[in-house]
């Protein structure tokens, strides 16, 4: 089967729109076809009982599975797997047949000591509908990543795939790497924990490749050495729902470039590697724009606040909460400050607010010492407005009142004090 992408990977970068308006052209029959049969790493020697080096076993059983005329799916049995060099699949010719490692009750015992990844994906093709199920990667903390899914391509793609049920613990790197041209993907149900860098980071590609259209479902990110999830080299379309974030040494979430979604989101105890609260952080670290629906935010040491947000386009959030106790009593919601063309719309809080170098959100707040609260400067993007006028407060504590965008702190009438 032979299709054809859109360059919409390259364009992705020039805005979060761009996305929805450029489709995927494609033959006319696009489902995975092939053979879809299975081989076990068993039959090539793999023993699976952390004593004997299993991997020269399992590296030929993934170049067989892996293989453009391959039968589709390596099954690794249940048992520990001693690896003592990187587990490559890099195949040169495209896949587009549902192919795959299914690995439940099997674990890789990594003993690499020079920094190489533990299971790596280096696409020299285009690959679609990659499944890997139930596998388990226990580090030593010498590695690189425990898994890594790059493709750094302007031809070549990694697409539809999905990680689940994976548990990624005590690498020396990133529990896993996505990295370029890797989009339209899942990770569902699995669980990145006490890796010395990030439990995930994901990237656009350092020199090709466009990261998009990722959804993470009920995964864990906890006590990570840098952070939970970092988002790098401009990527922004992650989506997060149900995840949960937990005393990683630092955030447990890097956006520098915007995030798409949040939702149902837990942010526990972060920023472990603060001497005190004063000097903890929040559990979100985010810069462009985001959507937060029904996130919280919990600390009884060092957290300070569920998000702090540079906003350059806009930020909404609804339903979010924030809060503390112990040495954490005062941590709230959000700390939030921007570029002048920068928006924030803020519905249902629970929890502080405070903003920065002037910058005003529209509070929708309901309840006890709630109400709407509306932008009170002139030149706010969040005044009040009846019909065609506009309300604010002057610099002398006075309402004022101007059908039409006033033009400065005195324009208008006064109509109150």
């Amino acid at each position: 089967m032979t299709e054809t992408i859109t360059p919409r990977r390259s364009l992705l970068g020039l805005g979060a729109g761009v996305l929805a308006a450029l489709p995927i052209v494609a033959s006319a029959d696009t489902r995975p076809g092939g053979a879809r049969t299975m081989l076990s790493a068993a039959d090539f020697g793999a023993k699976g009982d952390d004593s004997a080096d299993d991997t020269a076993a399992l590296q030929a059983a993934l170049d067989a599975a892996f293989a453009p005329s391959g039968p589709a799916f390596l099954l690794i049995p249940p048992g520990t797997y001693k690896v003592s060099r990187t587990l490559r699949v890099a195949p040169r010719a495209d896949i587009t047949r549902h192919h795959g490692i299914m690995a439940h009750g099997a674990r890789l015992h990594s003993t690499i000591g020079d920094g190489g990844d533990v299971l790596a994906f280096d696409c020299q093709s285009t690959m679609r509908f990659l499944l890997i199920e139930g596998l388990d990667i226990q580090g030593s903390g010498r590695e690189g990543a425990g898994l890594s899914l790059q493709c750094e391509s302007k031809q070549h793609y990694l697409y539809n795939f999905c990680l689940r049920d994976l548990a990624i613990q005590g690498c020396g790197g990133d529990g896993a790497r996505l990295l370029g041209d890797v989009f339209e993907g899942q990770i569902i149900n699995s669980y990145f924990r006490d890796n010395h860098r990030n439990g995930v980071t994901f990237g656009h590609g350092k020199t090709a490749g466009i990261l998009s259209a990722i959804h993470v479902f009920g995964c864990v990110f906890g006590q990570n050495g840098v952070y939970g999830a970092e988002m790098i080299n401009g990527c922004y379309d992650v989506a997060y729902h149900g995840c949960y974030f937990l005393l990683n040494r630092r955030n447990g979430l890097i956006a520098a470039n915007g995030c798409t979604l949040l939702s149902n989101c837990g942010f526990e105890n972060n920023h472990e590697q603060a001497a005190n609260f004063a000097g903890g952080g929040p559990g979100i670290w985010l810069q462009g724009f985001g959507t937060l629906v029904g996130c919280t935010a919990y600390s009884m040491f060092k957290q300070t606040r569920l998000i702090e947000a540079y906003v350059v386009d806009q930020l909404t959030m609804i339903g979010c909460a924030g809060s503390g106790d112990g040495d954490a009593k005062g941590a709230g919601l959000a700390l939030i400050g921007g570029e002048s063309k920068g928006r924030a719309t803020i519905i249902s809080p629970s929890g502080t607010i405070e903003y920065k170098n002037g910058f005003e959100a529209l509070e929708i707040a309901p309840g006890s010492g709630g109400g709407i609260r509306f932008g009170s400067n002139w030149n706010s993007h969040n005044l009040a407005r009846l019909g065609d006028h506009h309300l604010w407060i002057d610099k002398s504590g006075r309402l004022r009142l101007k059908k039409g965008a006033p033009s400065s702190d005195e324009d208008g009438a006064p109509v109150g004090s």
